[in-house]
């Protein structure tokens, strides 16, 4: 007996589960195949875009903690300009400041330097905001369509049931489980596409706010500086250890004043 019940073990191992994703997926024939398809080529291209932004933003952070280390300690925005990495966002601000003032200089048409460096200076902001953006369109999209694109599977699975039950005039579990069983999966492979797409676009878009605040604030420090010719520059604060709040020094007896008598003595004042 115990021979025959490890022999069977294996044969029920062995046996395919007939309600699994590929079975779902064979019944649910053409249709099936390609709504899956299509939410395993979103699920891919997310996580791409949700890798690929992370380290681009990463990067740029890490480039802010360069400025605030050494970048205005610098005798001048050249010299601070190359202590920054190349390519760099901070370092292509700095470069598109200095090459509108020197070509203010050649404007045969009266501008203010003031305007003419803080449009250059905005547009430099704006392309590297619109660099860091990219793509996150595609996750909004995602999150938005994800859930519908698996509700058509859903509805494609309810109707193959409906057919099934019409076709065998008996609404039998073995008849429709296999496509209600195909319709849930679909709705759950949509939301599970969905979800991480909508996170990962809030918290990219969170992300990328903070980055402009900053890169805004920065490109604002190097207006300041170029339109007063290095006399208005930011206050670095160090990150040292706080500074000892300062002791009161004991107070010292008031020293006794003298005034001149009219016989020329000297008089002391209590």
């Amino acid at each position: 007996m115990i021979t025959s019940l490890l022999a069977a073990a294996p044969a029920a191992a062995a046996g395919d589960n007939p309600y699994g994703l590929m079975e779902a997926l064979e019944q649910g024939g053409a249709i099936a195949w390609a709504t899956f398809l299509i939410l395993v080529g979103m699920s891919v291209i997310s996580f791409y875009i949700m890798f690929t932004k992370l380290f681009e933003q990463q990067k740029i952070i890490n480039q802010a903690k360069r400025v605030r280390a050494g970048f205005w300690n610098s005798s001048n925005l050249r010299d601070g300009a190359s202590k920054l990495q190349a390519n760099s966002a901070y370092r292509q601000i700095v470069d598109d400041g200095l090459a509108a003032q020197e070509q203010h200089a050649k404007l045969t048409d009266p501008v203010e330097a003031h305007d003419w460096l803080h449009g250059s200076l905005a547009r430099s902001e704006a392309a590297i905001n619109s660099k860091l953006g990219g793509g996150l369109a595609f996750l909004a999209t995602v999150g938005a369509t994800a859930p519908f694109i698996g509700l058509f599977g859903t509805v494609i699975g309810i109707y193959r049931a409906l057919i099934k039950i019409g076709s065998s005039g008996q609404a039998s579990i073995d008849a429709v489980a296999g496509p209600v069983g195909e319709a849930l999966i679909m709705t759950a492979l949509g939301l599970a596409v969905a979800v991480p797409a909508v996170l990962a676009y809030n918290w990219l878009q969170r992300r990328n706010k903070a980055i402009a605040e900053d890169l805004s604030a920065f490109s604002n420090d190097v207006l300041g500086y170029m339109a007063s010719g290095g006399a208005v520059r930011p206050n670095v604060a160090t990150r040292g250890a706080p500074a000892k709040p300062a002791t009161a020094a004991p107070a010292k007896p008031a020293a006794p004043t003298t005034t001149a008598g009219q016989t020329g003595g000297v008089q002391t004042r209590a």
